[in-house]
């Protein structure tokens, strides 16, 4: 998802610029179908050293954003191993890449707020001072990414810069996410697919949700602006439950929808509260949200009922 929107800020608004894309070739392309014309995909997967190092010496890259990784948090539970191993050794292979063939690139890491884990109510809202106290695997691998891009900047002088980027939803989110999952669901009621039961996991827990389309202006902002070797917090600065994000998309459909708890929706440990301070991202670039939480949600909601209805033309919505 965040890659897509990505390119498309970039060729939208950066005419300058070539951009290439490392893809694997059983990958889904639907995401970037409407500007295939525009970039450049090379079938590589990151897991492979030889394969990396191929595609930087085509590409030749100037700017670089890391944005691969196993990034479901349910998914690490159930193969931890997987999560561990190929989220640190793609970032491990493109470092070691980098250094091989002597590039200098600017390069950002897309981490996570899934890092801090357990947040005491002192510490928020959180900044990068805060301490790592990871819930997951994944939030594991994703304190891994971070301290190995800290060492290739202290050690090679590899100019890094790594975002600790908040919740971020928006179209094309995978439907196995949550706010996804939830509009996906609502998407097929309305279209008479599903029975009018919203399952659900545990509503209480608290995140900070930026939109998507305004994390990768920040992203675009952060190769330009901010300083390599440091690390920022890329968040809204509010924070909101699962069940109000709930009650805002039960609030834009018609239909009367029952909201039920999903025993398989739940983790064994789950992160209580996220918040994020983006006061140092902010000061740095000049950073501001152009969409609001609202706007987010909606089009999510939006984006499920368009696929739904392309792909049922004759369901009846309700």
């Amino acid at each position: 998802m965040a890659g897509s929107h990505l390119a498309e800020y970039i060729v939208q608004n950066h005419a300058d610029m070539e951009v290439y894309g490392a893809k694997r070739w059983r990958s889904s392309q639907t995401n970037v179908n409407h500007i295939e014309d525009q970039i450049n995909l090379i079938d590589c997967d990151l897991t492979d050293p030889s394969g990396v190092i191929e595609l930087l010496k085509v590409v030749q890259p100037e700017l670089i954003f890391h944005l691969a990784a196993q990034s479901f948090v349910p998914d690490s539970w159930k193969n931890p191993q997987a999560t561990l191993s190929d989220n640190l050794m793609m970032q491990l292979n493109l470092f070691e890449g980098i250094r091989h063939l002597g590039l200098d690139p600017i390069v950002q890491v897309a981490l996570s707020s899934e890092e801090y884990g357990r947040v005491y109510p002192h510490e928020l809202p959180i900044t990068e001072k805060n301490p790592f106290r990871p819930l997951s695997p994944y939030a594991v691998s994703k304190v891994a990414q971070d301290m190995l891009a800290y060492q290739y900047f202290a050690s090679h002088q590899l100019r890094v810069i790594r975002t600790r980027t908040f919740n971020h939803e928006g179209p094309r989110r995978g439907e196995v996410f949550v706010t996804s999952n939830f509009a996906k669901q609502i998407a097929e009621i309305e279209a008479g697919l599903r029975e009018p039961v919203l399952n659900v996991g545990n509503l209480d827990t608290k995140r900070d949700w930026t939109d998507v389309r305004d994390v990768v202006r920040a992203y675009w902002l952060s190769l330009k602006y901010c300083q390599p070797g440091e690390d920022y917090v890329i968040a809204s600065g509010k924070s909101r439950t699962i069940r109000e994000m709930v009650e805002f998309l039960l609030s834009q459909t018609k239909v009367k929808i029952e909201v039920k708890i999903d025993p398989a929706r739940l983790r064994p440990s789950d992160v209580r509260v996220l918040e994020g301070d983006p006061t140092k991202f902010k000061k740095k670039t000049g950073w501001t949200q152009e969409f609001t939480f609202e706007d987010m949600i909606l089009d999510i909601l939006d984006y499920w009922r368009s696929r739904i209805n392309a792909q049922n033309p004759r369901s009846i919505r309700i």
